[in-house]
């Protein structure tokens, strides 16, 4: 192949930057980076969960380390199985007076029957998301290495692997950029023609031996000794159509269709492309692989398409997109590759930083530290967590993709557990609960986009199987918005999955107070409110309107029976629904006998009810006592502490005091989620201590893989996102009083073991950054910016003080004697 001058001036700037790398940091690979958020290692990835992810939001990798076999696993978050579909089943509208009538004779067992006869979804199920394959290299020659170390920068989003073989320093660089719309990924030596490659394709494996689901534990053994190398299971037979093959000017291109599920056809097709830009070696294309021998340098750019427009749509042409993007992002030299995305990543992730202190178990490796976090004192782990949860983030959902799915963007299995689909039940809730008080709102987009195409399948399912105006969700949606109920009674008969996202549209709203922005999403809310008017019925007590039949998400009231009228979540989630909806209106002036109307039924909800343990009761009636499971990973009935505000120890205590108990009879210990949970519940409680302990269990090594993901078991995002969110609630919580004041409590459940820390960048509803240091325990300084006019009640302890600012004014906040005051 014959190279142009600006390709040759391209791969000389990438050789010297190579080389200043290698005279920087590979003297010693093997010692700890001088920098607080990277996770290191100091053996090579042997099992998924220990391999390293990079993201654009809308293609992902899963970077092994390998030394002399390599092993990227690649995503692209539109390969879903089967095609655009509607599941929702004519026959539910018939059904459910005689189910209602069923539920409220406490006939449950029948009930249960006669919804999974005759309203759950056709099909039952729903597409799962899937993986594209692998990306594989083998080094020829490469079979012992030295001084091996590899690593994720969470600051550069960059994954690096180091190590010496042959008396050569091999430095190896991935990225997945933002801007260009590629993964990139250099090869590089310390000694000229040092560089020998041979590149394929790899299509995915059904499946992987993964942790048992639900809350049973796998006891893991952590590997230790030398890096060692990947392993490749080449006995997988590839998929029917599937086309792997190299061009002659070098493409390496992987084609293929996505599978049919549940008797929907498969209707995407999809593309993987590679493009390997040589210096000094030469380049041959075989059939379907690409080799190189004798290199300075080997820069390979990863471009991943399918052919989804939209749920309806699916006619792109993926070869055209991969393609436009190869060719551009060729244009680009490696250093401007790279410093385009580290400041399109940096714009985001900069924007907070966190100090919770270092010791000494901050200078071992990632995995050592998770490893020991249950007996050991590393606060600098929680500091690392908690940005890799705003890194996963930003890697998996940015405006223009999809949102972030049960396990993000990252999944190498066609058929993965739960589908890996969006399970609005609380999961996909919980991967957006740090988005907005840790700056990154507009990972959001991608969420907000999703709900206005539920509004559209919703209204369908909402008038076929309910005859109801608005729309609705049940507790699962997939890349076809499907929002039928599905998995059975047991699960999926639960119609408040589009109310509670509806939660995330008011959130966005009330951290920028943007009226254009409500004014958008305003239809949406109007709809799930509407759906709501039109399907609750009174209660048999003739004072209450009620949900039936749904139930609380996943729990039993007895034995294999979910079916209930009216469960406190369903209660909750409607009344921020209710509010939230009236508030736009209001806001917005306009539909004022629609707004009457919501308010008159809000106050025929039914309150929250405490039963004779104490406990806030999960059902209308007190059947906490018998639930089979008492230990029930799921905290559905707690919404109304967290993540909503409806309870509070300040202005509700007693039932404050009732969700105290029902978190003690629950038990601290859960699925990966359920611990993020309790971990936000404690800290709104304003319990340090106790939320420390719940956090110590999240990071410990049952619930945290040496990759930093979280068990669930098995992988699932959610979880990662929960711990952020739950920490930033140990450090700021932004609530409105009863009145509609923005209370922001600073500091509200800071434990013992972190005496002394900062952070900087957090944000409050009302448009209010927050930034915190603190010594001996005790708040120092708070400064405060105000992104636009507003006014605020800061809350330390037993002082309060009101603050008014202007757009783009700052003022200081200290505590002194135990008083807030301002400098």
């Amino acid at each position: 192949m014959r190279l142009s001058r600006r390709t040759v001036l391209q791969a000389a700037a990438a050789t010297t930057l190579l080389n200043s790398r290698f005279a920087h940091s590979a003297s010693t690979p093997a010692q700890p980076p001088n920098a607080s958020n990277v996770l290191w290692y100091t053996r090579t990835a042997q099992e998924w969960v220990e391999a390293l992810p990079i993201g654009n939001g809308r293609i992902g990798a899963m970077i092994f380390g390998g030394t002399g076999q390599e092993r990227l696993q690649l995503n692209e978050d539109t390969l879903w199985g089967g095609g655009p579909y509607d599941p929702a089943n004519p026959e539910a509208r018939e059904a459910l007076p005689e189910v209602r009538k069923l539920v409220f004779a406490g006939e449950y067992a029948k009930a249960t029957e006669l919804v999974n006869a005759r309203v759950m979804a056709k099909p039952g199920r729903q597409m799962s998301y899937q993986s594209v394959g692998d990306l594989r290299l083998t080094f020829p020659g490469i079979e012992t290495a030295t001084d091996y170390r590899r690593d994720l920068n969470l600051d550069g989003a960059l994954a690096t692997t180091r190590f010496t073989s042959n008396g050569v320093k091999h430095i190896r660089e991935v990225f997945a950029s933002a801007p260009d719309n590629v993964l990139v990924l250099r090869l590089g030596a310390d000694k000229p023609r040092s560089v020998d490659v041979d590149v394929t394709f790899r299509w995915p494996v059904p499946s992987r031996p993964a942790d048992p689901p639900g809350d049973k534990l796998k006891e893991r053994k952590q590997q230790s000794g030398g890096p060692g190398s990947v392993s490749f299971d080449n006995s997988v037979p590839a998929p029917a159509g599937l086309v792997l093959r190299a061009l002659p000017d070098g493409d390496l291109i992987m084609q293929g269709r996505n599978s049919a599920q549940l008797g929907v056809a498969g209707a995407l097709t999809y593309e993987a492309r590679a493009r390997l830009i040589v210096t000094g070696g030469k380049k041959q294309s075989n059939e379907s692989s690409v080799s190189v021998r004798g290199a300075d340098s080997v820069i390979l750019l990863i471009a991943m398409a399918t052919s989804y427009r939209d749920y309806q749509r699916v006619d792109g042409d993926p070869a055209a997109l991969n393609k436009a993007s190869l060719d551009r992002a060729a244009a680009r030299s490696f250093n401007e590759l790279l410093s385009r995305h580290q400041t399109d990543h940096r714009r985001l992730f900069r924007r907070v930083q966190l100090d919770l202190g270092q010791t000494a178990a901050a200078d071992r490796p990632t995995d050592e530290r998770v490893r020991t976090s249950m007996t050991g004192d590393d606060p600098a782990l929680a500091a690392l967590y908690y940005q890799y949860g705003r890194y996963l983030l930003i890697a998996s959902s940015r405006p223009g993709s999809q949102p972030a799915n049960l396990q993000g963007i990252w999944n190498d299995m066609s058929n993965p557990p739960w589908g890996s689909k969006y399970t609005i039940n609380i999961n996909t809730e919980m991967n957006y609960w740090p988005a907005e008080p840790t700056d990154l709102g507009e990972c959001v987009e991608p969420l907000i986009a999703m709900l206005k195409d539920l509004s559209v399948t919703g209204a369908r399912t909402a008038k076929t199987m309910y005859g109801a105006r608005g729309w609705v969700t049940h507790h699962n949606t997939d890349l076809w918005r499907a929002t039928g109920p599905i998995d059975g009674a047991k699960y999926g008969m639960w119609p408040m999955g589009g109310a509670w996202l509806c939660q995330h549209l008011w959130d966005r709203y009330d951290y920028s107070r943007d009226v254009r922005y409500l004014e958008s999403v305003y239809p949406i809310l109007k709809s799930a409110a509407e759906f709501f008017l039109d399907t609750l019925v009174e209660h048999p007590n003739g004072q209450w309107l009620v949900t039936n039949p749904s139930m609380s998400p996943e729990n039993n009231h007895r034995p294999d029976v979910s079916i209930a009228a009216g469960p406190t979540m369903d209660n909750q989630i409607l009344r921020d629904l209710f509010a939230n909806t009236a508030k736009a209106a209001g806001i917005l002036n306009r539909d004022q006998e629609f707004v009457a109307s919501l308010e008159a039924t809000r106050k025929r909800l039914p309150p929250e009810q405490i039963g004779a343990q104490g406990q806030l009761q999960e059902w209308l009636e007190d059947w906490d006592a018998q639930v089979p499971d008492i230990h029930h990973r799921h905290v559905s009935h707690l919404y109304g502490l967290h993540p909503s505000g409806q309870i509070s120890v300040d202005y509700t205590p007693k039932l404050a005091q009732a969700v105290r108990k029902s978190l003690e009879i629950r038990g601290d210990n859960a699925t990966g989620w359920g611990i993020g949970w309790r971990l936000n519940l404690w800290a709104r409680l304003r319990d340090g201590e106790h939320a420390y302990q719940v956090l110590k269990l999240l990071l410990g090594p049952e619930r945290t893989y040496p990759n930093l993901f979280d068990a669930h078991p098995p992988f699932q995002i959610d979880g990662n996102f929960g711990g952020t969110s739950g920490m930033t609630e140990m450090l700021l919580q932004s609530l409105k009083s009863p009145k509609g004041d923005d209370e922001v409590w600073l500091l509200p459940a800071l434990p013992k073991a972190w005496p002394q820390g900062s952070v900087t960048g957090l944000r409050a509803r009302g448009g209010l950054r927050v930034d915190l240091n603190w010594r001996g325990g005790s708040l120092q300084e708070c400064r405060l910016s105000a992104v636009r006019d507003g006014s605020w009640i800061l809350r330390s302890g037993n002082s309060s003080l009101p603050v008014s600012m202007k757009a783009g004014r700052s003022q200081t906040i200290r505590l002194s004697e135990g008083v807030l005051s301002s400098s």
